[in-house]
């Protein structure tokens, strides 16, 4: 088994633009919802998503700021192994316009139109403490 280093697991997430942002709520459900990651995929082991502050999302970091993050790479083109990434964390949400402004592009205008300025916009930081991995051959756990 080859183990991977966070750069290197970076490198091979790129090209994934969506993750299911999964959170707990109040009553000990897991709740997953598809989160972009708006191309800001310098992946460092900090994750930045966009939403608004009424959402059960939202009421579920506050309650409990323990979340994962789940993604999947394409595979079959060209012979590309899968990939699948499993990550845990902690979220922080965030409500100041110039960290939004740091972490914005013009895509998200498609569902915050008035932009860094849409009533009630939240960001959420994940944080990751533990990373999972599997490419169909070898698999393995990147510590942070």
């Amino acid at each position: 088994m080859v183990q991977r280093t966070l750069a290197q697991l970076a490198k091979a997430m790129k090209d994934i633009d969506f993750a299911m942002l999964s959170t707990h709520a109040g009553d000990g459900r897991i709740g997953a919802r598809p989160m972009s990651n708006n191309r800001d995929v310098e992946y460092d082991g900090d994750s930045y998503y966009f939403t608004t502050d009424d959402t059960v999302m939202v009421r579920d970091i506050e309650q409990n700021p323990n979340v994962g993050l789940s993604f999947q790479g394409s595979a079959g083109l060209l012979n590309q192994r899968p990939l699948f990434v499993a990550i845990e964390g902690r979220a922080d949400l965030i409500r100041d316009k110039t960290e939004f402004e740091a972490h914005w592009n013009s895509d998200l205008e498609r569902w915050f139109e008035q932009g860094v300025d849409t009533p009630g916009l939240v960001m959420i930081k994940v944080r990751a403490e533990r990373a999972h991995y599997w490419d169909g051959e070898d698999e393995g756990e990147v510590g942070l």
